[in-house]
């Protein structure tokens, strides 16, 4: 079976990897006009990011979207810095394993998150997208990632799955040489995650990493557009 359906979309089966063209509309479109309607609330500022949530009755977990700016790194090349899972092992404190998979319908990412003592460790198997579009003139990035499930990344002992993670990113000039960024996410990390956890991780976990991401973007080895997938 291809897992659960909800209106957050849980796990999808490998046949279904791509992303529709709505989502690349929506995610851009925050952008300009954040959708804030429908039962989202501000739940904190930090780190000059404003995060907003929404509780899903459902799985009793949470949306969040995040809207910053990133000053003194530009859109491509947070957009390449994003991208890079091998450098990401580099600046990404919380990564244990992250490389990309072939299977048979493309490929996907296993990604294993440290969780601290003495919760287990948390695993990802996933697809994305990134497209640079253009949108009235300006160029935005728009990177999508969901959860899926594929033979060729099985459940491993002693690590809980993930099976429920989405994620949108939108990237565009702030007028300067840094980023204006929103950000969606929302994952359900299974097992028993005590409420300060899961409050630290929305409240200062997300907005470090893109501060994190920020202070990668300065000392990035690579430089000139790369191609994404």
């Amino acid at each position: 079976r291809g897992g659960a359906k909800t209106r957050l979309g849980l796990l999808v089966p490998a046949m279904e990897l791509g992303f529709s063209e709505q989502l690349f509309q929506e995610a851009w479109g925050e952008l300009e006009e954040p959708a804030l309607q429908g039962g989202w609330e501000l739940f904190t500022d930090s780190l000059g990011f404003a995060i907003y949530r929404l509780h899903d009755q459902q799985s009793g977990l949470y949306e969040y979207k995040v809207f910053g700016c990133l000053s003194d790194c530009p859109p491509q090349l947070l957009t390449d810095v994003y991208m890079d899972l091998q450098y990401r092992k580099q600046w990404d404190q919380y990564v244990k394993e992250l490389q990309e998979k072939d299977c048979e319908n493309g490929k996907v990412i296993y990604w294993e998150v440290k969780y601290p003592f003495p919760l287990s460790n948390r695993d990802y198997v996933y697809t994305r997208e990134c497209r640079d579009l253009d949108v009235a003139g300006q160029k935005v990035w728009v990177i999508l990632a969901k959860s899926v499930a594929v033979p060729q990344c099985p459940e491993k002992s002693g690590i809980i799955r993930v099976s429920s993670y989405k994620q949108s990113l939108a990237i565009k000039s702030d007028g300067k040489n840094g980023s204006k960024v929103f950000m969606y996410y929302f994952d359900n990390p299974g097992g028993m995650i005590p409420s300060w956890l899961i409050n630290w991780a929305a409240k200062s976990g997300v907005p470090s990493f893109l501060k994190d991401m920020q202070k990668a973007c300065k000392t990035y080895p690579h430089t000139g557009k790369k191609t994404h997938s």
